[in-house]
């Protein structure tokens, strides 16, 4: 579904990724891996045509994304929820939702009454601002307004930074109900037992360097390759 092939970014002078490849085919779930600084955001923002890349391929369906406006990959069936969460502080929970929302494709499109099922705390809070919520609840509806888009491709940068337990742990059950539907995702995070159990696929960047990729059977069994490139 998705490819990136030899993509060299930079800003300005500065070289941030080296020759990255990277692959999610459908109903996969790939994980990004590594350091603070080191070249994920750099990796979302190049496919997602937020920042062109100097050299390389990103298709999406064998179709070349690298020439094509940031506002057309979206349509094209990429839905970012962006490191930040990045929500509309001062539209309602509701209106968050249908600001961006999409007609979808398929026999279950996803619609409010959806999103409402999957974080039924977002119904509960649903004529709250943006700005009232807390941060698990804002990353719930970067995840469900990401969704309205009916992605085929579910993209999460820093899936569970910075929010406590409880919510982490419902953010991943979250994750591996949609897995179960087919959902394809590629996501970042630091988690690497919760990435360990979701992904079919991981990719660790040293540098703006692919590193390393495997499957989490071989993730798990490689200590030297954690410490080395994940600090633990």
């Amino acid at each position: 579904m998705l490819e990136l092939r030899g993509i060299d970014t930079f800003y300005g002078r500065s070289q941030v990724l080296f020759g990255m490849e990277l692959e999610v085919g459908t109903g996969q779930v790939a994980s990004l891996m590594g350091r603070n600084g080191m070249g994920k955001t750099t990796t979302v923002r190049t496919i997602m045509g937020l920042v062109r890349p100097a050299a390389g391929s990103v298709r999406f369906d064998g179709r070349e994304l690298t020439e094509q406006p940031a506002y057309r990959i979206a349509q094209l069936g990429l839905g970012l929820v962006p490191e930040g969460r990045q929500i509309f502080p001062n539209l309602t929970v509701r209106e968050n939702l249908v600001a961006t929302a999409s007609k979808g494709q398929g026999s279950e499109p996803w619609t409010l009454p959806r999103v409402y099922h999957l974080f039924p705390r977002l119904e509960e809070r649903q004529r709250s601002m943006g700005d009232q919520l807390s941060g698990g609840e804002q990353q719930m509806l970067a995840i469900g307004r990401a969704l309205m888009t009916n992605p085929r491709l579910l993209i999460l940068d820093e899936a569970t930074e910075g929010l406590a337990p409880l919510i982490r742990a419902e953010i991943w059950h979250c994750l591996a109900d949609l897995k179960a539907t087919g959902q394809s995702i590629l996501v970042i995070d630091k988690n690497i037992t919760a990435l360990a159990e979701i992904c079919d696929r991981h990719y660790i960047v040293e540098k703006g360097h692919l590193v390393w990729t495997g499957n989490s059977d071989e993730l798990r069994a490689d200590e030297e390759i954690q410490h080395r490139y994940l600090g633990i």
